[in-house]
């Protein structure tokens, strides 16, 4: 915002932000799905938001694409049956570094593991047909309900499972086993 001007507007009272679904357009403004109708000058829609998994990137593994909406995610991180990749996806409901910097510190954990053991490559695979796949995601804000289908599932239990929680993540990620007979090595 150049000079700031539309917050001093909000401080001033002069403007104000809605946050809602919009029902429809009525010749004064706006029509909320709740049912207040909203007069306005300006109608601004922030909808344009379009998650995309590992930046839209096409990854193939021995010529065959993968389908990350059906892929399962490891840790929140690895993708099930592709080999060597390891993505950061922050918290939902707290700092988005936090889990961005467990995931570093639990790869570069994988990296020394692998050099230690001279293995070239890594690769969760889900061998339980217990588990079940659920979104990864558990929001209802638009951007994310428009790509949820085209999103990595979460399992249903560990190592596969998502908690959205940091002490979990901890016990996870930087204590936890990586030799775990989840991950693949070779």
């Amino acid at each position: 915002m150049p000079d700031g001007d539309l917050f001093k507007a909000i401080r001033e009272q002069r403007a104000s932000v809605v946050t809602s679904e919009i029902d429809n357009f009525t010749r004064d403004g706006i029509r909320l799905k709740d049912g207040r109708e909203l007069a306005a000058d300006i109608i601004v829609t922030a909808t344009g938001l379009v998650l995309q998994v590992v930046g839209g990137l096409e990854i193939s593994v021995d010529g065959r694409a993968v389908d990350f909406a059906n892929t399962l995610t490891y840790k929140g991180m690895m993708y099930a049956d592709v080999p060597n990749m390891a993505s950061a996806f922050g918290y939902t409901n707290a700092s988005w570094t936090l889990k961005c910097d467990l995931t570093c510190e639990y790869v570069c954990r994988l990296i020394n593991y692998m050099d230690r053991h001279n293995f070239r490559q890594c690769m969760p695979h889900n061998d339980d047909p217990t588990i079940t796949a659920q979104p990864s995601l558990d929001f209802t804000s638009g951007y994310v309900q428009r790509s949820v289908a085209k999103m990595p599932k979460q399992g249903s239990k560990q190592p596969w499972r998502l908690y959205q929680n940091y002490a979990l993540d901890i016990v996870s990620l930087r204590f936890g086993r990586i030799d775990d007979g989840v991950m693949q090595y070779s």
